[in-house]
């Protein structure tokens, strides 16, 4: 499973009709073309930093889309007011204990590693940090995703509600302190959003 991510740095004024459009015109678009298993979006409103990602059957899918959904992508980041920064990733691993309601929160953890330790990286997520991170409270869902060629990878963790990811902050950072030695990888940085859209069906890949 692959996955296409597309970040703007929104007017925060902009963000709610940005959600409302993403809703109701990309994602009908994208769950219209093949290959395509979904879409999310993520909402820092205090910075104004918003990442929607659609999912992917193959990376053949993924890369034939790009011509046709480029339009689509441009007139999203407008109606937002940024410019669209574009990413593809390699979906590593995904394990969900339920499905998200309104109001869930995700904690986005971006580190680098080399790009020869990818599939170290992988296996330290699958093995140690995972197992440990799903006991947090409020635990919904977590994902990989990694880009191999430059060995940038992001984790994502999605609680209930903002207050479960406030009570996880220092129980996180303990893992990805203890973690990151065995992964052979760097904390690049980490950032809290909410859960604007989730409408992805990946399967589990734990």
């Amino acid at each position: 499973m692959y996955a296409r991510s597309t970040t703007v740095l929104a007017h925060p004024r902009s963000i709610n009709a940005g959600i409302t459009h993403t809703r109701d015109e990309v994602m009908p678009t994208l769950m219209g073309t093949d290959g395509c298993v979904g879409l999310s979006m993520l909402v820092d409103r205090d910075s104004g930093r918003c990442i929607i990602t659609s999912a992917w059957q193959s990376r053949e899918t993924m890369r034939a889309s790009e011509s046709l959904l480029r339009p689509v992508r441009d007139h999203a980041a407008e109606i937002l007011g940024g410019r669209p920064q574009v990413d593809e990733w390699e979906i590593a691993v995904l394990h969900r204990d339920h499905t998200s309601e309104p109001g869930a929160c995700v904690r986005g953890t971006w580190v680098q590693t080399r790009p020869d330790q990818a599939d170290r990286l992988i296996e330290a997520y699958r093995m140690t940090i995972l197992p440990r991170i799903q006991e947090f409270d409020g635990f919904c869902s977590a994902s990989l995703m990694i880009d191999r060629a430059s060995g940038l990878a992001v984790g994502s963790l999605t609680f209930d509600s903002h207050t479960a990811m406030e009570r996880s902050r220092e129980q996180a950072q303990r893992v990805r302190e203890s973690s990151m030695a065995e992964a052979d990888a760097e904390i690049v940085e980490v950032g809290e959003f909410e859960l604007a859209l989730a409408h992805l069906r990946v399967p589990e890949m734990a």
